[in-house]
């Protein structure tokens, strides 16, 4: 006779873990049914300790078989024709349960077997009861204690298709064996000898009484004191399965990329993940039958995504729940503002307090309106983005550029995707293109990072090259982030406490809400799957207050983003420079401006690495700009804050803090502008 057959310790379920090791969730095995490897360091003390009292009191001492106890229970037998009591020792009902894999034999004892009405009795095999003790006698011999509890504690039956005692624990309790109590220890330690009659979801009273039979026997044996028994008695039997399904669109698609992985270690929050994947589908079931909602929360400071919600409900087929939402090509609505004044702030074409021309405009055959239908005159781009309003949006849009904002937006790692058969225009700025959750959250994370977006970490087991990929300057970020701070709260918020922007799809199709703090960003989408309008579906009723919700879920103080130096600071356009004051309406800006002579940065030219010995100490560094055309007096400004007053000569000189990407601009008494991006070393 051969070594025991170890190959089922092998095939065990594939399971997705959180960054601290928790189960998020598991898939049957090749053979179908649920088995998660154990530890017997991972198991609450106190099961082992039940154990031995009720199946093996010699177990530490004997070399596979209990000699004493088998022979009383052949003795029982022979007298009473049945055995009162059971003969196999632990070791002995491993080497049964490997057997029953290989060879599908069925052994003559099973505890308790002949000795409890709910237990349907085993036909008798002296023969498998000998080779029992045989394979018993191998285990002893190639493994130890702790390796042979192990085994049974890997393939030990708990009902239906689950096995194991981790599989049993989350699936009867919702929780890792760590912790249990003493009932649950105790009824855990007697499913194994009848798993389908004692099943707690179709037998509860049989439940009770076999996990009290264990409760009885430990307390005879002095290992449980009577109070201690009293109260395990008093705990209520499980009432179903409870299998943890955490992140279920997520793991789908983690599996499916990787068929040959059994473990997955993913960089979730098993606790926020859960409360989240609740928020989510409470609030859906008020808003509707079939609307769904993703969520994603990203660390700012290392780019892991702590939680993504895919949908509400991953079983729920009217709400197609398990589509992984935050991924899906929708309609940001106005999500895409912040970035359109940003690039307006780094690159000097505006300031928080620069004032904004929120009237009827026409720009070909597209006539922006705002939300509410009513125009609100001269506001600054500060009010303007707080309130969403579409006109100033749009104005500036038209001065930065559809193109380039879309290529600025791109080369950050947003995915954008243009209707089919259409032209970069104005609209996309509000919301005239596709774009994923997932990946506005890891944009607007680039406020929180000195306008650098992070890249985002899901899967510990493959974390992406980290990619400098800036979005927009130090001080643009920081404005937007501040301008966000003050934005309207909804009902149950508070005003103040995150920086948020919500958004609204053409035709009431997608309401989004993204909000940041110093330490995490939030991004929420809600929806029909099926891309049908719903009537009432406003980012700022609807999407708003569950970003509240989450963050309120998170904790923190919600510390606002530290602002960087050199930023200009103004309490209204008064304090500006001239040429900052205001964004005049149809005055051409840029270097594709209708002026003869358009202003131009000569030096330093777009793209160029400049070598000012800045490795050496920012003392060495002293940076020239030149720029030809244009009406004085000239303004400069580096990453968006201006280096000197206003001047009438074309030139000026600049000392940067320290290496790195420098946004260089300059803006005439027209308000005509250029910039370039250029390296410095």
């Amino acid at each position: 006779m051969g070594p025991p057959d170890l190959s089922a310790l092998q095939t065990s379920s594939t399971f997705a873990l959180d960054r601290n090791g928790v189960l998020l969730r598991a898939f049957a095995a090749p053979d179908g049914r649920w088995r998660l490897p154990a530890k017997a360091d991972e198991v609450d003390p106190k099961f082992f300790v039940l154990l031995k009292a009720y199946e093996d009191k010699r177990f530490a001492s004997h070399s596979g078989v209990d000699f004493l106890a088998l022979g009383r229970a052949l003795w029982q037998y022979a007298t009473h024709g049945h055995a009162l009591s059971g003969g196999s020792t632990l070791t002995m009902q491993a080497a049964r349960l490997l057997e029953q894999r290989s060879e599908k034999w069925v052994p003559v004892f099973r505890e308790s077997a002949a000795t409890n009405k709910d237990s349907p009795r085993a036909p008798h095999s002296f023969p498998a009861k000998l080779k029992q003790i045989y394979r018993a006698v191998q285990l002893e011999a190639r493994f130890s204690k702790k390796e042979i509890l192990e085994i049974y504690l890997a393939l030990a039956p708990y009902g239906g298709n689950v096995e194991g005692l981790r599989a049993a624990s989350l699936a009867w309790f919702g929780k890792e064996p760590r912790r249990l109590s003493t009932g649950e220890a105790a009824l855990l330690v007697a499913l194994p000898q009848a798993p389908e009659a004692r099943r707690p979801d179709h037998f509860p009273a049989r439940a009770r009484a076999a996990r009290d039979r264990v409760i009885d026997r430990a307390r005879a044996a002095h290992v449980l004191g009577a109070e201690e028994a009293r109260r395990a008695k008093a705990e209520p039997p499980p009432l179903r399965q409870n299998f943890p399904n955490l992140a279920a669109q997520v793991t789908d698609q983690f599996v499916k990329a990787h068929p040959e992985r059994r473990v997955f270690h993913l960089a979730y929050d098993a606790r926020l993940q859960q409360s989240l994947e609740d928020l989510a589908k409470r609030k859906c079931e008020r808003l509707g039958p079939k609307l769904t909602a993703a969520l994603i929360v990203i660390d700012n400071a290392n780019g892991h995504v702590l939680a993504h919600v895919g949908g509400a409900d991953y079983f729920a087929k009217a709400r197609a729940g398990s589509l992984d939402m935050a991924r899906a090509l929708r309609s940001p609505g106005s999500t895409l503002k912040p970035f359109i004044y940003a690039t307006a702030f780094s690159e000097g074409l505006a300031h928080p307090e620069t004032l904004l021309d929120d009237s009827p405009a026409r720009y070909g055959l597209w006539r922006p309106v705002n939300f509410d239908d009513v125009f609100h005159g001269a506001v600054t781009a500060r009010k303007a983005l707080q309130f969403s309003l579409n006109l100033p949006a749009a104005q500036l849009l038209n001065e930065v550029g559809p193109a380039r904002l879309l290529a600025r937006l791109r080369s950050a790692g947003l995915e954008l995707k243009l209707p089919k058969d259409s032209d970069v225009g104005l609209a996309i700025g509000l919301g005239g293109v596709g774009a994923r959750l997932i990946d506005l959250a890891r944009a607007y994370a680039a406020f929180t990072r000195e306008g650098v977006a992070p890249d985002l970490v899901e899967s510990l087991d493959d974390p992406p090259r980290p990619e400098n990929r800036r979005l927009t300057e130090p001080a643009s970020a920081w404005q937007i982030a501040d301008i966000l701070r003050g934005a309207p709260p909804p009902d149950n918020g508070s005003a103040g406490r995150i920086a948020f922007k919500t958004g609204t799809s053409y035709g009431y199709r997608d309401a989004l809400a993204i909000g940041f703090d110093r330490a995490h960003t939030i991004a929420v989408w809600v929806g029909r799957a099926d891309n049908a309008p719903v009537p009432g579906l406003i980012g700022r009723q609807v999407a708003a207050p569950i970003l509240f919700d989450a963050f309120a879920r998170l904790g923190g103080a919600n510390e606002p983003i530290a602002k960087p130096e050199n930023v200009l600071e103004a309490r209204n356009s008064a304090d500006l420079p001239p040429p900052l004051r205001h964004l005049r309406h149809g005055a051409p800006k840029t270097i594709a401006a209708t002026y003869a002579h358009p202003i131009k940065i000569f030096y330093p030219p777009e793209g160029a690495r400049i070598d000012l010995g800045l490795s050496h100490g920012p003392d060495k560094a002293d940076l020239s700009l030149k720029a030809q055309g244009g009406a004085p007096p000239f303004t400069w400004t580096v990453n968006g804050a201006p280096i000197d007053a206003a001047n009438p000569r074309h030139e000026a000189r600049w000392k940067p803090d320290g290496a790195g990407f420098a946004r260089v601009s300059v803006i005439d008494a027209n308000g005509a502008s250029d910039s370039v991006s250029v390296r410095l070393e």
